[in-house]
């Protein structure tokens, strides 16, 4: 009689468990792919490899240690074989998703790192709970490859929450758009016309390159990157080059940029180095039937009129000169305010040139 009264006892002394309660457990033994628990019932707790986390193929040898405590949730009372099934992720996810959920309602910032990459954006996780971040609040740009996000820890907020619809969506672009917004701010403040800013080449197009300079991108024009002419944007700048540009106009958010500073402007001494008289030298740039346009210096062109090529009799430029060539002659008119040269290599001619010419 003692000896039933000691099993009813023993009996009563293990607890009884119910499928989705949460259970205090004891690790006994691990295995590569499986952990045992004591929970106090008369079957000990099993917990797989894919009960216990969404990372495949880890040993779980290396993440839990014999001895260890363990909350898990119970699955199955009984797995066919006596044994009870656990599961330690779920229990995770339940609390991951209460964590999400006060991360959504405090419209908190989380970070966390990307776990995989999908077709249309990111997947990271949080205490075990999923998030997914489409691919256009990835960035606050297009982007069109996002493996480089791969491992990496980034920061978004919750912009959705509902995860009996297995749906909770983050955002990592509205942190960029009011990151760059204050930078913008920032910059806007202390920026002035006629400051010299560093920047970086973001884009180039065929009619200028856009610089970033720090949160705010500005449009340095094709006629702003030289003195001289720029025939194409792409074969001067490459995405990533540093720049140094002067700040010529703010309108609004509009920053226009120019790399023509006063110090290096080729007119500067222009009544100095093209004086009326003064023997210039310069390569032929482009033609015209009433001349040609001579650079003298890259951001100055002179007008050598067809007249004043020779004084023989030419019809039209492209029948003594070419383009790139080197001619030298003479400055015989200039209007510095409008930037205007006129040469002439018949002033050069001399003397019996012209008699000879005349006689024949």
């Amino acid at each position: 009689m003692s000896e039933l009264t000691f099993e009813q006892m023993l009996e009563e002394s293990f607890k009884t468990i119910r499928n989705g309660e949460v259970v205090e457990g004891t690790v006994i033994d691990v295995k590569p792919d499986e952990i045992i628990l004591n929970i106090g019932c008369k079957a000990d707790g099993i917990i797989t490899r894919s009960e216990y986390t969404n990372e495949p193929n880890v040993d779980l040898t290396t993440v839990v240690s014999v001895g260890d405590p363990m909350t898990v949730k119970v699955l199955k009372v009984n797995d066919g074989e006596g044994q009870v099934l656990l599961t330690y992720k779920r229990l995770a996810a339940e609390k991951g998703n209460e964590r999400l959920r006060e991360a959504y309602e405090n419209k908190e910032v989380l970070k966390a790192t990307v776990a995989q990459i999908l077709g249309g954006g990111l997947s990271v996780v949080v205490d075990e709970a999923r998030v997914f971040i489409p691919a256009s609040l990835v960035s606050d740009s297009y982007e069109k490859d996002l493996s480089k996000y791969e491992g990496q820890e980034i920061e978004f907020v919750i912009s959705e929450f509902n995860p009996r619809r297995n749906r909770v969506i983050g955002d990592r672009r509205q942190l960029l758009v009011a990151e760059k917004a204050e930078l913008q701010k920032e910059l806007f403040a202390k920026l002035k016309v006629g400051d010299t800013v560093e920047g970086t080449v973001k884009n180039v197009t065929d009619f200028g390159a856009f610089i970033d300079l720090g949160g705010v991108d500005g449009l340095l024009h094709i006629s702003e990157m030289s003195w001289g002419r720029v025939e194409n944007p792409k074969k001067v700048f490459q995405v990533g080059d540093q720049v140094k540009v002067l700040v010529k106009d703010i309108n609004d958010t509009k920053i226009a940029l120019s790399l023509k500073f006063p110090e290096s402007n080729p007119w500067a001494n222009a009544s100095e180095k093209y004086a009326v008289g003064a023997d210039v030298t310069g390569k032929v740039a482009r033609m015209t039937d009433f001349g040609a346009f001579v650079e003298l210096a890259p951001g100055v062109d002179a007008l050598l009129h067809v007249s004043q090529i020779s004084k023989a009799h030419v019809e039209k430029p492209s029948d003594v000169l070419s383009v790139g060539q080197e001619i030298v002659a003479r400055v015989v008119d200039l209007n510095e305010a409008e930037k205007k040269i006129s040469l002439s290599m018949k002033a050069l001619e001399p003397e019996t040139e012209a008699a000879e010419t005349t006689e024949e």
